[in-house]
């Protein structure tokens, strides 16, 4: 059992993962380009790390540790190019932590899958992504698993789409002020929550053998228009409506696909506290949840 861990990327996903594995008595070192954040997680009893992928030479003294998480999302105001650091981020870390860490995890995406009619996809289905948030997580997958061929030194995990407390805001004032949704309401949607996210990286971190690839999703696909009605209920927002001549910002306006979690049950003996959107979305807005029938 691994019990130092290092975070890139120590985000809504990353904290998380950080509390649970501190709630352990394990240690944790955050890497962050920022004096004030480091300050905080300081305060926290985490180890800081200032650094920035696209500055390779700020990692030449990452420390030593069992296990790495890559979770490092993009932000849209930074001043580096997706591939910048997906790719060529991911390469310098690599570069730096191959002989410096046992295990290498790295949060990649179900997009990797180009399946765009509502086919079940798998850890062993075909990938051949078309939009280019995709295409770089597969190219960022294939550095990860060359950098660290042996069986289980490196796991990828395909995140679905994730959410939890905090990450509804803006789709809770479009509903409420009762503006049209982008897309269509029959298009699948793969979701996790946040907190079960974070416990099934603490599973791979944990697992003795773990494959080289998991599916981090859910156990209910669900087609985004029975997801939206039930966030609109939840919220007292009108039933919402659909502008299915404007594709959502992420997709390429299909039915898109559906993610099927067997390996994650089966080899890491996940247990979702949120096993489907009834269940998450009552704690991601913080209403209580009504009875299942």
């Amino acid at each position: 059992m691994s019990h130092r861990l290092l975070i890139l990327g120590c985000g809504y996903l990353g904290e998380r993962v950080a509390h649970a594995w501190q709630a352990l008595g394990r240690s944790v070192t955050a890497v962050t380009r920022s004096a004030d954040r480091a300050a905080t997680w300081q305060a926290r009893g985490w180890t800081p790390y200032r650094g920035d992928v696209c500055d390779p030479i700020s990692l030449a003294n990452l420390p030593e540790v069992d296990t790495v998480l890559f979770a490092i999302g993009y932000d849209r105001q930074s001043p580096h190019s997706q591939r910048a650091v997906y790719v060529d981020g991911l390469a310098a870390v690599l570069a730096v932590m191959k002989p410096r860490c046992r295990r290498f995890l790295y949060v990649s995406s179900s997009s990797v899958y180009g399946q765009p009619d509502g086919e079940w996809v798998d850890e062993d289905s075909l990938c051949e992504p078309t939009q280019p948030g995709g295409q770089l997580c597969l190219e960022a997958e294939g550095l990860v698993h060359a950098a660290f061929p042996n069986p289980g030194a490196a796991v990828v995990l395909r995140f679905a789409g994730i959410y939890g407390p905090g990450r509804l805001l803006s789709r809770i004032e479009t509903l409420r002020a009762g503006q049209p949704l982008t897309g269509r309401p029959d298009a699948w949607l793969n979701l996790i929550h946040v907190e079960d996210g974070a416990a099934a990286v603490i599973a791979a971190a944990d697992a003795v053998t773990p494959s080289a690839c998991y599916l981090v999703g859910d156990d209910e696909p669900v087609p985004r228009g029975d997801y939206y009605r039930h966030l609109a209920a939840l919220v007292g927002a009108p039933v919402p409506t659909f502008d299915e001549t404007t594709p959502a910002k992420r997709g390429s306006g299909g039915l898109n696909k559906r993610c099927r979690n067997t390996r994650l049950h089966a080899e890491l003996s996940s247990t979702l506290r949120f096993p489907t959107y009834h269940d998450g979305l009552a704690n991601a807005v913080q209403v209580p949840p009504e009875p299942r029938r």
